[in-house]
């Protein structure tokens, strides 16, 4: 199995581009756990399933699709849905579609096949309680609501979206409390995880403090 360096934290904490770069830096491989949730929720989407439907009816469409992420990639059914996932529609059932324990098995055992002959830098929000428990290092990325409101005000607005800083505000806050309120594998710190906060800081210095950590123990 190869080593584990598992990143979690809140939407617009930063994680995905850290996590990014830091696997890059270390030549591991990076696996973005939240692209599989959005690609189920894309699945679900286009299968005309919704949130109210039962265990039964989402588990059959699951158990006839195949779900992985590759080479920085999210594949669905053998077709890159890397673009597809990252609308504001498919964010959010991702976070509702991710309560479900269905979904959340599923998504487990493609997870940690990632490990299986790599070395991964894997970023999500139950990462390092959940999927990987005894990674080698553990960090937990968090900033400000209003930083993080910010961050997403932009980012919808590159993708040419109509969208207010107070939309983009009550989305943050809608996602913080759906993920860390749910019944099973909330968004939490874990215990042995190193807390970063990305508030007002460059991707690089926040990059360097991490490495700085993982190279500051043999």
């Amino acid at each position: 199995m190869g080593k584990v360096i598992a990143i979690d934290g809140p939407s617009g904490a930063g994680k995905s581009t850290i996590a990014r770069m830091l696997a890059e830096r270390l030549g591991f491989v990076y696996l973005d756990t939240g692209a599989l949730y959005r690609a189920v929720a894309l699945l679900f989407l286009r299968n005309g399933l919704r949130p109210e439907d039962d265990d039964a009816t989402l588990t059959s469409v699951l158990e006839s699709s195949e779900v992985r992420f590759d080479k920085g990639r999210c594949i669905l059914n053998g077709t890159d849905v890397s673009e597809d996932i990252r609308t504001p529609e498919v964010g959010h059932y991702s976070s509702v579609f991710s309560a479900r324990k269905v979904v959340r098995d599923f998504l487990l055992g493609v997870q940690r096949k990632a490990q299986a002959g790599s070395d991964i830098v894997a970023e999500g929000r139950d990462t390092t309680t959940v999927v990987f428990p005894r990674a080698e290092k553990k960090f937990y990325l968090d900033a400000s609501a209003e930083e993080r409101a910010e961050r997403r005000f932009l980012q919808l607005k590159e993708m040419g979206l109509d969208v207010t800083k107070q939309k983009a505000k009550s989305d943050v806050v809608e996602r913080d409390r759906r993920d860390r309120g749910r019944e099973i594998a909330p968004l939490v710190k874990a215990k042995d995880a190193i807390i970063i906060d990305t508030s007002n800081r460059g991707v690089e210095e926040i990059l360097e403090d991490i490495l700085g950590i993982i190279r500051s123990d043999p």
